[in-house]
């Protein structure tokens, strides 16, 4: 019996050892496991932080506006220079263009593209100033010698820094018409980013 007891406690000593090695192997596994689920947690962070910097930046490449003048009529003449804030906004993807101020602000570094309308009634010069930032970069002006509509367009192509800021300015002296018919607009968009 004693001889069958050794016998009985070799064998469980043997399945004893052959456990230990599976638990070995697995535990080895369960650790490789949990090595290549954090470095795929670690490339899916990654993942995402650079989905986000693109959305961000994508964000900042969707810029768009067009605005008009008023629906008053007659805009000046004006004893000094004043700068015009087109009120009526029917576009502003990425509200670069503040109606309140007639500022737009650069978002990004980039070239952009302007375009004014100017409309004039009275017979009396029309124009305006286009400024970048402080400083004075387009001059446009026209001696209306007729009452009724009149208009001048021109554009500009600019490279800006963000922050940059492009606004419209009616010199004293000179004036504008715009109505419910949208005559005097001011419109720009981003070409690329730089």
């Amino acid at each position: 019996m004693v001889v069958e007891l050794n016998l009985q406690v070799e064998l469980l000593q043997g399945e004893n050892s052959d456990l230990q090695r599976e638990l070995l192997i697995s535990k080895f596994r369960i650790n490789q496991l949990e090595r290549e689920n954090a470095a795929q947690e670690t490339r899916l962070t990654a993942t995402e932080s650079k989905t986000s910097d693109l959305e961000t930046e994508n964000a900042g490449r969707k810029v768009a506006f067009y605005a008009a003048l008023t629906d008053d009529g007659d805009v000046g003449p004006f004893d000094k220079d004043i700068t015009l804030k087109y009120s009526k906004v029917f576009t502003n993807i990425g509200d670069a263009y503040s109606p309140s101020t007639g500022f737009f602000t650069a978002p990004v570094r980039g070239v952009y593209y302007f375009q004014f309308t100017l409309c004039g009634y009275q017979k009396e010069w029309m124009g305006i100033y286009v400024f970048k930032n402080n400083q004075k970069i387009m001059v446009n002006v026209k001696d209306k010698e007729v009452t009724g509509l009149e208009y001048l367009t021109n554009s500009v192509v600019l490279e800006l820094m963000a922050g940059d800021e492009i606004h419209l300015v009616l010199p004293g002296g000179l004036s504008l018409y715009d109505s419910t018919n949208n005559h005097s607009t001011f419109s720009g968009s981003l070409l690329f980013t730089l």
